[in-house]
């Protein structure tokens, strides 16, 4: 019995150095893949980035549209024989030039230098 225990121990020992060797020399590796790469002088540095930044409530918005065709639908009603008669088709309208309002959606809002 003395002999399995102290070959467990043994075994759970060396198991542990493994582990701890083999942890340190991977923790090691990450460590240097992890290391930010230098940056080019040109590049904005990102604290100056977020300090431009802002948050924009949601809201209306008037947009222009230029003018455009749109298939509409259309009903044609006639008398006939006593009763009203319904015909449903389509048409291509000519809508102008004009302005409508939009809801834009809250979001952060950030100048850019260029």
């Amino acid at each position: 019995m003395t002999v399995s225990l102290r070959l467990r121990r043994l075994a759970v020992g060396a198991a542990a150095t493994g582990l701890l060797a083999g942890g340190a020399a991977f923790g090691l590796t990450g460590t240097a893949a992890a290391a930010p790469a230098p940056t080019p002088a040109a590049t904005v540095s990102s604290g100056d980035h977020h300090s431009k930044c802002h948050w924009e409530k949601g809201h209306w918005e008037k947009v222009w549209v230029k003018g455009h065709w749109e298939k509409k639908p259309v009903q044609d009603k006639t008398w006939k024989h006593g009763h009203w008669e319904y015909h449903h088709s389509y048409k291509w309208v000519y809508v102008p030039a004009h302005w409508e309002r939009h809801w834009v959606k809250a979001h952060w809002e950030c100048g850019h230098d260029h």
